[in-house]
C-alpha cells in the first residue's frame, strides 16, 4: 500500500517494501481492536457477495458478540450498509448481510498534467461517482494559477458527484515528476517547469473539507494503481508494469497488486531511460530520453510506429530486470490513433529483447481508463486508506 494518510489524528501505515520496519510495539487494548475492526472490513470491502455478521464471526474466529459490535461501529460510522438477505433456500432464516457504503465517505483524485486537468471522485466499493477533465496547455503558467484551477475543478467533480452530497475523507493529486509523497513536495517536474515545491501546503486551504494535507503522488503510479483495482474486475492483473504516455512518459510498476515505489518513492521513470545516446535534448537536462522519442511529441511528429521499438526496449529492460509477467500501455498510448500500432511493435520487441520470452510470452495490454486513470487511482488511494484503517476515520469523526 503507498503511504498516502495525512490526516488529522489518523495513524500513518507505512509500505513495508519502501520504509524501514518500525520497532514493535506492545499490543493494547485498543491496539487489538481497531486491527480486528480493519480485517472485518476488509474482508467485507473483498467479499465477492454481501457477508454476514455470522459468517465473519466463523470466518475470523471472533465471537459472535465480537464481530456484531465491530459490525455495528463500521455502519454507525457509515463504512458498510446492510442489503437484504437473499431468497432462503434452507431451513432458518437468511442473514442480512454487509456491504461497502454507497453514501459514506468518498475519495477525491486530482490530476495535474501537461496538457490538462483532472478530477474524479470514488466511493467506498471502488466505483467511480464522477470524473471531469478541463484541457490546457500548463507549462508557463505560474503553480498558484494551475492550483486554483485545479481546486475549482475539485469542487465542481464534488457538486457534480453521483451521491448525495458527498463527505470528502480525502484528497490525493498525481503529478508527472519526482515526488516525496511523505513530505507532499515536488522535487522536480520538467514538463511543468516546477521544481522543489510544498504542493501540499499550497493547496491546503483551497480545497473542500481541507482539514488536513492533501496527499502528493506521481501520476503514473497512481494511474497504475487505478490499473490494478479495475483489473480484479476482469484480467485479475495482479503483476504488471504501466506505462503512462503523455508529454512527458512515466511508469507504474505493480507487485502483488500493490504499488512499488522505491526506497525514495522514485521507482518508475522510465521517461528518462537513455534509448538514443546522443540524442536529442530532454527536458531533464539529459539527451536520448525515451520521452524524447516516445512521448506525445514525439508521436505526433514521427507516428506511433517509430516509437514502438523504442519504447518496446525501455520496457523490455524493465521486464528482464523484473520478471513481470505483463505491460499495460495507458495515457495517450491507449488512444485510438496510437493504440494498435504501439501494441504490435511492443509486443515484437519484447519478444526480440526479452530473455524469456521464448518460454513465457508478455502479455502487452491497452488500457480501457481513459484519461482520467491517474485522478481515479489518485481517488482510489484515498478509498484504500479508509479500507486499510476504519479506526483512524472513526477518530476523525469524534474529534470533528
Amino acid at each position: 500500500m503507498v503511504d498516502l494518510w495525512h490526516c488529522q489524528g489518523m495513524a500513518r501505515v507505512s509500505d513495508h517494501r519502501t520504509h524501514p520496519a518500525a520497532a514493535p510495539t506492545p499490543a493494547r487494548q485498543g491496539t487489538i481492536r481497531d486491527a480486528n475492526l480493519a480485517l472485518l472490513y476488509r474482508l467485507i470491502v473483498d467479499a465477492p457477495a454481501p457477508v454476514s455478521r455470522a459468517a465473519l464471526a466463523a470466518v475470523t474466529g471472533m465471537t459472535r458478540a465480537t464481530a456484531s459490535a465491530l459490525a455495528d461501529a463500521l455502519l454507525a460510522a457509515d463504512l458498510v450498509q446492510e442489503v437484504s438477505p437473499p431468497p432462503a433456500t434452507g431451513a432458518g432464516r437468511p442473514a442480512a448481510g454487509l456491504v461497502p457504503s454507497s453514501s459514506g465517505p468518498v475519495g477525491l483524485g486530482l490530476e495535474i498534467n501537461v496538457d490538462y486537468l483532472a478530477a474524479s471522485v470514488v466511493d467506498l466499493a471502488g466505483r467511480v461517482r464522477g470524473t471531469l477533465t478541463a484541457h490546457g496547455d500548463q507549462r508557463g503558467r505560474r503553480p498558484a494559477e494551475v492550483l486554483g484551477d485545479l481546486a475549482e475543478l475539485a469542487a465542481q467533480a464534488r457538486e457534480a458527484a453521483d451521491a448525495p452530497d458527498p463527505v470528502v475523507a480525502g484528497t490525493a493529486v498525481a503529478v508527472p515528476g519526482l515526488v516525496e509523497a511523505s513530505r507532499g513536495r515536488i522535487r522536480r517536474a520538467p514538463n511543468l517547469r516546477w521544481e522543489d515545491m510544498d504542493i501540499a501546503h499550497e493547496l491546503r486551504g483551497l480545497l473542500p473539507d481541507a482539514s488536513f494535507d492533501p496527499i502528493v503522488g506521481n501520476e503514473a503510479d497512481f494511474a497504475a494503481l487505478a490499473e490494478a483495482h479495475a483489473s480484479r474486475e476482469h484480467a485479475a492483473l495482479t503483476d504488471f508494469l504501466y506505462v503512462s504516455g503523455e508529454i512527458g512518459v512515466g511508469a507504474g510498476i505493480v507487485l502483488g497488486s500493490e504499488l512499488f515505489r522505491g526506497a525514495r518513492g522514485w521507482a518508475g521513470e522510465i521517461g528518462h531511460v537513455t534509448v538514443e545516446p546522443g540524442g536529442a535534448s530532454c527536458r531533464c537536462g539529459a539527451r536520448g530520453c525515451l520521452e524524447t522519442v516516445a512521448g506525445l511529441e514525439a508521436l505526433r511528429r514521427t507516428g506511433p510506429e517509430a516509437a514502438a521499438n523504442p519504447l518496446g526496449r525501455a520496457v523490455a529492460g524493465a521486464v528482464n530486470l523484473l520478471d513481470l509477467p505483463a505491460v499495460v500501455l495507458g495515457g495517450v498510448y491507449a488512444r485510438p490513433e496510437f493504440a494498435a500500432a504501439l501494441l504490435r511493435g511492443v509486443e515484437q520487441t519484447l519478444a526480440e529483447h526479452v530473455v524469456s520470452a521464448r518460454w513465457a510470452p508478455v502479455a502487452v495490454h491497452t488500457s480501457q481508463l481513459g484519461e482520467t486513470a491517474a485522478a481515479r487511482g489518485a481517488a482510489v488511494a484515498v478509498v484504500r486508506r479508509i479500507h486499510a484503517d476504519p479506526a483512524g476515520w472513526l477518530e476523525v469523526l469524534t474529534e470533528a
